[in-house]
């Protein structure tokens, strides 16, 4: 009797192991598509902080929540297509494509904005919350019109 308890143990224990072994299944492939996401977001924020004339990361620094709120929701119009990228992608390069045409749009909308605020990030690196909005808001909706484009 005792023999069989531990036998039964023993299959419950390789049961639970088996379980595990198939959530970790997917483990790789995750690992691989969020590297992948971290560098279009670092590469996202270097082109997009060098095409822009004020500088965010030092007006953050000097805690402008202009450049914070206008910075943030850009990443956040970026990230969304990224988001649909990894999730509608055939493999991390058709991923990377995508994203990359996702900062290019991101680059448009922060021209365009500026056509009807054309001293826009003169305005943001004042401090003036409605042109940081403007801007922000502007690259969110462009994001998330990315995003529901790339669903093919």
């Amino acid at each position: 009797m005792r023999s069989l308890q531990a036998y039964d143990s023993i299959l419950v224990l390789i049961g639970r192991l088996k379980m595990l072994l198939q959530s970790l299944a997917g483990l790789p492939a995750f690992l691989v598509y969020f590297c992948t996401a971290i560098v279009a977001v670092v590469a996202y924020l270097f082109v997009y902080t060098r095409v822009t004339p004020h500088n965010e990361f030092q007006l953050i620094r000097d805690n402008d929540p202009a450049a914070a709120t206008a910075l943030g929701l850009s990443l956040v119009g970026f990230a969304l297509p990224v988001v649909s990228a990894i999730a509608h992608a055939a493999n991390v390069v058709d991923c990377l494509i995508w994203s990359a045409i996702a900062l290019v749009v991101q680059i448009i909308v922060y021209f365009l904005v500026r056509i009807p605020v054309p001293n826009l990030s003169a305005r943001i690196a004042a401090g003036e919350m409605a042109s940081a909005i403007w801007l922000g808001l502007a690259s969110l909706a462009a994001g998330a019109l990315n995003a529901a484009s790339m669903i093919y």
